[in-house]
């Protein structure tokens, strides 16, 4: 189990770095989203997986550390708020500049040196 979840963590942060590398401004959102959840899973994981493990002291010989999943929660919502932040200024670029890429310049299209011949000219 431990082996599968690092690797789902693991999964997640190199999508999140790869959509975070991107040039348009959306996909730089859910780069920045992926990489919070695995911070998220990473932090959780931090308090040892335990299976039939209580969250209260005294309800079980095993317990959880609540500390991990105080901190999950916090990063939660914090990362949520920050998520509108950021969509919101994503929305506010691409209405001030015209498009929705990250330095604010459109790319040049290739230029292709062979001409379709057909048609009337």
């Amino acid at each position: 189990m431990e082996g599968m979840y690092a690797f789902c963590v693991g999964l997640l942060t190199a999508c999140g770095i790869f959509l975070a590398l991107r040039g348009r401004t959306f996909s730089v959102v859910i780069g920045l989203t992926l990489l919070s959840y695995a911070v998220n899973l990473f932090l959780f994981a931090s308090g040892r997986l335990k299976l039939n493990a209580a969250a209260v002291l005294e309800q079980s010989e095993q317990y959880s550390d609540p500390l991990p999943q105080a901190l999950v929660l916090t990063a939660i919502v914090i990362g949520f708020a920050m998520t509108a932040f950021v969509v919101i200024l994503a929305m506010r670029a691409r209405a001030d500049l015209g498009n929705d890429h990250v330095d604010g310049t459109i790319p040049e299209p290739p230029n292709n040196t062979t001409q379709k011949s057909g048609g009337s000219q």
